[in-house]
């Protein structure tokens, strides 16, 4: 494999080198990644080496399929600076492209362990469809299912027939005191239960003699399905031991062992853990890192083409935590209170409860690193109060009212109204681009993305209905003021709704998950309408955004 080291083509010397790298979760890209990212961009954009349908043509045929790329910046033995380019997944049904740094464990590498094992299980299921498929097992299995519709249907009529016998002997019984009348009645009902018997009987033993045909074969298609199993559990297993990820130390840890025997699929497929893996086996130093999405995005995750974005939590977190052991980086953004000096703004109170204004990042509850919430600021304001205080809450980002009950019995009356969707709520949003329609509805339902937590993915299928209405307030330089009232409460709903392509697919501005990073979250509770747990009174509370 050649040396993918690539020298900057540009002037850089009056660029700054880092003193930590990348923190590989949260990040605004260096400009030595920018540069790096931006020729990797160029090449993409001209390339001809090979042919995949990223959906940016649209006379492009093929499935279109975006992709994630990455880029790291690198300094070799002599000092100098360069940069590394990589791939999630394969690229073209392919693992290995010029200019582009291997996969780390390659199981589509001919004659390897992978592809021969692969052979044999696939010689299994081809096995299986021939038995399965066969005219002897088909006639066999059919044979079967015939006799016991047969016995079925025999069965039925028999006790058909002795429930209608016995109407009628009920009949006879009661116009006769003969005693052989009597007699031969009792007689006709013995008869007719014992040859309900004997009937059981034979269609059991026709069963049992037609099953008898299909038994070889189902033995045989068991022992299959079992040996297939069991080699590609094995061969799994193996695969698990033998990819493995270096760190500076060029200490190797398997997949196996950094997930516990049980990664997610797709692991160490990402460009990240390829691209560091890559500098320690050809001794090159890690300096920067950055990540982009290029081409269509996908229908689940909001992906915007050239967009930077940070490595998923599931699958690589684990992983780079090993390659990453005693690189010196940049702080942990989500060890930060950037809250620490902003101030909880009382907006209304009374004897039962407090609607406050939350400052962005800020959070509702407590977190696993930052104590400091909303919940922890109304305990000490209020230590009398009692019950669980906070009715809803906002994430972390968001900013605008949230409502405190002081008492457990009024936090359950409020509560209440939220179950019942009886509250309504408006949220002002400023959006990255212009949406066409002044009003609308948006119905996706949502779920969370078990990869890369908290993050929320469109889910037809599992996901929870999710819906909310807009209404458009301005449009101005390709932006657009509006407002959302969410008539469900999911996680992370306006900021999907606003940045899904099925959405509005104009991201909330400032949104770090889904758009572009900005100096805030542009999106504010503003307006809440609720009953009086007390009074009755319906009542709106209102607090204009600083946007």
């Amino acid at each position: 494999m050649p040396q993918l080291f690539q020298s900057f083509q540009c002037d850089i010397s009056g660029i700054p080198i880092p003193e930590q790298f990348t923190f590989p979760f949260f990040y605004e890209p260096h400009p030595l990644s920018t540069i790096a990212a931006e020729a990797l961009q160029q090449y993409l954009e001209t390339q001809t080496d090979f042919d995949h349908n990223f959906g940016l043509d649209p006379k492009q045929n093929g499935l279109a399929i975006g992709k994630m790329f990455g880029v790291l910046v690198v300094q070799n033995k002599n000092g100098e600076l360069g940069y590394l380019w990589a791939y999630s997944g394969k690229l073209a049904e392919s693992n290995q492209w010029e200019y582009f740094v291997p996969t780390v464990f390659d199981m589509l590498q001919e004659n390897s362990y992978y592809k021969e094992e692969e052979v044999s299980i696939n010689a299994l299921t081809i096995k299986l469809a021939e038995i399965e498929k066969s005219e002897l097992y088909i006639t066999a299995s059919r044979k079967v299912q015939e006799v016991k519709q047969q016995a079925e249907k025999g069965l039925i009529e028999q006790k058909t027939k002795i429930k209608e016998g016995k109407v009628a002997r009920n009949i006879l019984r009661q116009d006769t005191t003969d005693l052989k009348v009597l007699e031969a009645l009792n007689l006709e009902s013995q008869e007719a239960s014992i040859l309900l018997k004997k009937m059981t009987q034979y269609w059991e033993y026709k069963i049992k003699d037609a099953q008898q045909g299909v038994a070889l074969f189902e033995l045989e298609l068991e022992a299959l399905k079992e040996a297939r199993k069991n080699k590609s559990a094995a061969l799994q297993q193996r695969l698990f031991e033998e990819y493995a990820f270096l760190n500076q130390y060029h200490e190797l840890k398997s997949l196996g062992v950094i997930f516990d025997g049980n990664p997610p699929a797709g692991a160490g497929e990402c460009a990240a853990p390829k691209l560091i893996h890559y500098a320690f086996e050809h001794e090159l130093k890690p300096i920067a890192m950055a990540e982009f999405w290029w081409g269509q995005s996908p229908k689940s995750e909001v992906r915007k083409h050239q967009q930077y974005y940070p490595a998923c939590m599931g699958k690589c977190e684990p992983i780079l935590k090993h390659m990453l052991l005693d690189i010196p980086m940049e702080p942990n953004p989500f060890e930060r209170n950037d809250a620490a000096h902003k101030t909880l703004e009382i907006v209304y109170e009374d004897d039962c409860m407090v609607i406050v204004n939350k400052p962005t990042e800020l959070l509702s509850v407590p977190g696993k690193q930052i104590k400091d919430s909303v919940f922890t600021r109304v305990q000490q304001l209020y230590p009398e109060a009692t019950g669980p205080l906070l009715v809803h809450r906002l994430d972390m980002a968001t900013s605008g009212l949230l409502v405190v009950a002081k008492s457990s019995e009024i936090h359950k009356i409020v509560q209440s109204q939220f179950i019942k969707r009886q509250i309504k709520k408006r949220y002002v949003a400023l959006l990255d681009g212009n949406v066409q329609e002044d009003t609308g509805t948006i119905n996706l339902p949502l779920r969370v993305d078990l990869d890369n937590r908290p993050n929320q993915l469109v889910c037809y299928e599992y996901g929870k209905k999710a819906r909310t209405d807009y209404e458009v307030l301005s449009r101005d330089n390709n932006s657009t003021l509006i407002y959302f009232y969410p008539i469900t409460g999911r996680t992370h709903q306006l900021r999907v709704h606003a940045a899904h392509p099925s959405g509005l697919n104009c991201p909330i501005v400032g949104d770090d998950l889904y758009g572009t990073k900005s100096n805030r979250l542009h999106l504010h509770a503003e307006s809440i309408t609720f009953q009086h747990p007390i009074t009755l009174e319906i009542m709106t509370i209102s607090v204009a955004a600083e946007f």
